[in-house]
């Protein structure tokens, strides 16, 4: 896929959801908020050949997010009579982390088994009790238990390479 396909269906695929997250950074200013998705946007053109269109969402959004901090920053250092509110700044970044931290999870579940990966969608996110996802899987119990431990050690192993913990 050429550069400018990528850029293309990165715009069309991210520019909607960055836009909307852009400007509930921004307090709502939508110039400033264009800006920011612009400069977002020139940024993947120029390592449009490293990202894969169904996968830059991370990467886009922490662009932005950096983006949007950075004018944060150059903002409190031009009017240092108006300091920026914690609880505003703090905000910000617990949107981001959390979405991020999804997409982390999502692609590591994709690495798990097949069986391990339906152990842990009936279990944690269907909210089924062991007996109630053995009954699903059609399986015991016992295999339902020890394929979620696995499954769970595996999942945590992944998510602590990449830099993601708990809180």
């Amino acid at each position: 896929m050429d550069d400018d396909t990528v850029i293309r269906a990165l715009y069309d695929k991210y520019r909607r959801p960055l836009y909307g997250y852009v400007l509930r950074s921004v307090g709502g200013d939508r110039q400033y908020a264009e800006d920011i998705v612009q400069e977002t946007m020139a940024r993947a053109w120029s390592h449009a050949s490293e990202l894969d269109p169904d996968r830059a969402g991370r990467w886009l959004f922490t662009v932005a997010r950096n983006l949007v901090i950075s004018g944060h920053r150059k903002q409190a250092a031009r009017v240092t009579e108006v300091p920026i509110d914690d609880r505003e700044f703090a905000a910000l970044g617990d949107d981001i982390d959390h979405v991020l931290q999804v997409w982390q999870v999502i692609e590591v579940m994709r690495g798990l088994s097949h069986d391990h990966r339906q152990v842990i969608v009936e279990l944690f996110y269907k909210r089924r009790t062991v007996n109630e996802a053995a009954v699903v899987l059609g399986v015991p119990p016992g295999t339902v238990k020890s394929r979620s431990y696995y499954a769970l050690h595996a999942l945590r192993a992944a998510l602590e390479e990449r830099g993601v913990t708990g809180s």
